[in-house]
C-alpha cells in the first residue's frame, strides 16, 4: 500500500512555486504496542471523556479547546477561531534563507520527512531548487504549520529528492549550562593512549542495520513464549560488573578487541540494501561538505554544539 503524505501544499523560493507532499521519513508501524486489559474479563478498557465537575460523560464532538487564565477560569476557542488565524504557511513552506548545515545544533533537529514532488505540475521547479541547492551546498530555512502549529523547518538534498526535518523552537532546548557545570578531570595520559586505541579497534561506518532494538525483540519473544503458554525464561544477560580499576578495564577491553573473529555471514539482501544506501547517504553529505570547504572559509560558530 502506497505511503500517505502527512501535508500537502506548496513550496517557494522567491517567485518560483511548485506543489509538493510531505511523507514521514520514519515509521512506529512496527513497534510493540500494549492495549489496557481488564484481567478478570479479559476485555479492553475504554477511555471515557468525563465532565471533571459533574463526573457526567462528555461527546468528544461536543468539546472545545480551552487555555487557563487563572484556577478554574478558561479562555474558550472553538474550531472557527482557530481557522480565523490560519497562516499562509498553513499550505506553503516559503524558503526564508540558506544556512550552512553545520551552523544548525544537533539538539535542534527534530521530526524528518520526504519532501516530493506532489504530480507532474511543477516538477521542473523542484528539480530546479533541489539542483541548485545541491551545487551551493546550503540547507534551506523556512516555515510550515503542521497539527496547529508553525514550525521551523531545515530543507536539504536528499538523493533525488529533499529531505525536510522540523525544528524545536529555542525556548525548546535546553543548553547543557541549564543542567549544571561539568568539572572533568584530567584524563591520565595512559589512560587516554589505551582508549584511543580501542577506538581504532572499533572504528568503522554508520550501518543502521546492525543495531537493533533488543529490547523490543525481547517483548516478541516474551509475548510469543506466552501465547504457547511456555514459561518465561528470566533474561541471560548478566548484570554490568563494578569497574575496580580503571587501567585495568581499559587493558582488558583492548585485549578482547585484539581477540574479536572477523565478521560472519555475509548480510542478508535486505540488509546489504540498507547498508548500501547509508553508504550513499554519507557520501551524498561529504561531497558538499568537500566542496563548500574548497569554495569557502568554515562559518565561525556562535554557540551550541555543530551538528
Amino acid at each position: 500500500m502506497p505511503a500517505r503524505p502527512s501535508w500537502q501544499g506548496h513550496l517557494r523560493l522567491s517567485l518560483v512555486t511548485c506543489p509538493v507532499a510531505l511523507y514521514p521519513a520514519t515509521s512506529a508501524a512496527e513497534t510493540v504496542r500494549f492495549n489496557l486489559i481488564n484481567p478478570a474479563t479479559n476485555n479492553r478498557i475504554r477511555m471515557l471523556t468525563v465532565d471533571a465537575g459533574t463526573g457526567e460523560e462528555v461527546s468528544r464532538s461536543d468539546l472545545v479547546k480551552g487555555f487557563q487564565i487563572a484556577k478554574g477560569e478558561y479562555v474558550l476557542l472553538n474550531q472557527e477561531d482557530l481557522e480565523s488565524i490560519k497562516l499562509e504557511s498553513t499550505h506553503t513552506i516559503d524558503i526564508e534563507k540558506f544556512v550552512p548545515k553545520a551552523s544548525i545544533d544537533h539538539l535542534y533537529w527534530d521530526v524528518p520527512y520526504h519532501l516530493l514532488p506532489n504530480g507532474k505540475t511543477g516538477i521542473e521547479a523542484f528539480a530546479v531548487i533541489r539542483d541548485a541547492m545541491q551545487k551551493e551546498a546550503m540547507v534551506a530555512l523556512g516555515r510550515l504549520v503542521m497539527s496547529t502549529r508553525e514550525r521551523i523547518c531545515a530543507i536539504e538534498v536528499e538523493e533525488d529528492a529533499l529531505l525536510l526535518t522540523t525544528l524545536r523552537a529555542a525556548e525548546e532546548v535546553r543548553s547543557i549550562d541549564d543542567v549544571g557545570p561539568v568539572e572533568l578531570p584530567k584524563a591520565d595520559p595512559r589512560m587516554l593512549d589505551i582508549a584511543r586505541k580501542i577506538i581504532e579497534q572499533q572504528a568503522g561506518r554508520f550501518d543502521p542495520v546492525e543495531f537493533k532494538d533488543r529490547y523490543e525483540n525481547a517483548l516478541r519473544a516474551l509475548i510469543e513464549e506466552k501465547r504457547k503458554g511456555m514459561p518465561v525464561r528470566p533474561s541471560a544477560e548478566p548484570p554490568p560488573e563494578n569497574v575496580v580499576n580503571l587501567m585495568d578495564a581499559l587493558r582488558k577491553s583492548l585485549e578482547s578487541g585484539e581477540r574479536r573473529p572477523p565478521a560472519s555471514a555475509p548480510p542478508s539482501r535486505a540488509a546489504a540494501a540498507a547498508s548500501q544506501r547509508a553508504a550513499r547517504l554519507a557520501e551524498q553529505q561529504a561531497k558538499p561538505k568537500r566542496a563548500a570547504n574548497a569554495n569557502r572559509k568554515s562559518p565561525k560558530r556562535t554557540g551550541g554544539r555543530g551538528a
